[in-house]
């Protein structure tokens, strides 16, 4: 198992969202790990967007990886989404984004931090691990893609 599968669940994939902007997914991301383990909504969809202000975090390949500090949150988490259409993120490579995967880490973490950032920046870049994840078509399969780096593209 990799870095980011522990932090990931099946309950936080969302598929095939039409959001159209965003601050719609980083809203639907806040009511994703809402269900799941009752963090504030309103709350991480503003880190988000207040990180996002920073600079795009749009890497280009059709792939984002939003994410925050969040104080109070003891160790990280992540959530998937698949967008249906792609939205303008504003990514390196000009091109709309459909794949997102957000990080939300502990207010004091550094090198985890950077550690999870590196790894998902290495599964993305991929070929084979990004089309391999765009053809699963339900929350379990997403999941397991990413559980199951980088054996999968081996």
């Amino acid at each position: 198992m990799n870095l980011i599968a522990p932090y990931l669940a099946p309950k936080r994939i969302r598929l095939d969202l039409d959001a159209g902007t965003k601050s719609r997914v980083f809203e639907e991301a806040g009511q994703l790990f809402a269900a799941d383990i009752g963090l504030d909504a309103t709350r991480v969809a503003e880190n988000l967007g207040a990180r996002e202000r920073l600079g795009s975090t749009g890497l280009g390949h059709g792939v984002a990886f939003p994410h925050a500090r969040v104080p109070g949150l003891s160790h990280a988490l992540a959530a998937f989404i698949r967008l249906r259409p792609p939205i303008t993120f504003d990514a390196p490579d000009g091109k709309p984004v459909s794949e997102l995967l957000i990080l939300l880490v502990p207010e004091k973490a550094t090198e985890a931090h950077l550690q999870l950032l590196a790894e998902a920046a290495q599964m993305f870049a991929d070929p084979r691990f990004r089309e391999h994840l765009r053809n699963q078509d339900d929350a379990f399969d997403v999941y397991r893609a990413f559980a199951d780096w980088p054996a999968i593209t081996a």
